[in-house]
């Protein structure tokens, strides 16, 4: 349906995330919230700690065909292992969590791009494939911030491992702050197998 028909529907921002086990998780908030107070950067304490994969915007109308073609898609892509080890930046703003195993995670991203006309709303808005995962500790920095920040969270030792075993599906409509979960999908490395019909 084109574009321009849909144009009075509703449209919301999705995510595709991995989220870590609550273990690990607590340990990433506890830094997130030691830098928000250390650095008085209050909104690195409310992100939530997830590897991000894919951003996009579409009608929520659309949003069962995007759940039905994840699903058969994550279906088929085995479990991996993420390990995370130190922290990594984007100069002059963001100080992230360093994964040292990406290769899993892009071969990830990768496997959805096949399905990317589904997640544009038209040529302005194309989803946005993350190539280089991470995990966020504080972003929109204050030069001042990011510079003493940075020389700190460089020499400070962190590391944590995880089986990333399942994708999360988050929403966040028009008018709402909150990204909320839509859907799970879970790895299962589900090949298809094509069976040859037996002759009796």
């Amino acid at each position: 349906m084109p574009s321009e028909i849909l144009s009075g529907y509703a449209t919301a921002e999705y995510r595709l995330v991995i989220e870590p086990p609550e273990a690990l998780r607590e340990e990433l908030l506890r830094v997130k919230k030691y830098f928000a107070e250390t650095y008085d950067c209050a909104a690195a304490a409310l992100g939530k700690p997830q590897i991000t994969l894919l951003r996009f915007q579409q009608y929520e109308m659309i949003e069962k065909r995007i759940i039905h073609r994840l699903q058969l898609l994550v279906a088929t892509q085995d479990a991996f292992l993420v390990e995370l080890d130190g922290f990594s930046s984007f100069p002059t703003h963001t100080i992230c969590f360093q994964l040292t195993t990406q290769e899993a995670a892009k071969v990830l991203v990768k496997s959805i791009r096949p399905i990317q006309h589904l997640l544009k709303i038209d040529k302005e808005r194309k989803p946005h494939f993350i190539t280089e995962p991470y995990i966020t500790l504080a972003a929109s920095l204050l030069p001042w911030q990011y510079e003493k920040g940075w020389l700190e969270m460089n020499h400070t030792h962190f590391s944590g491992k995880f089986m990333a075993e399942q994708l999360v599906l988050l929403r966040k409509r028009e008018g709402e702050k909150r990204y909320e979960t839509v859907q799970k999908f879970v790895m299962k490395n589900e090949k298809t197998v094509t069976v040859q019909g037996a002759l009796f």
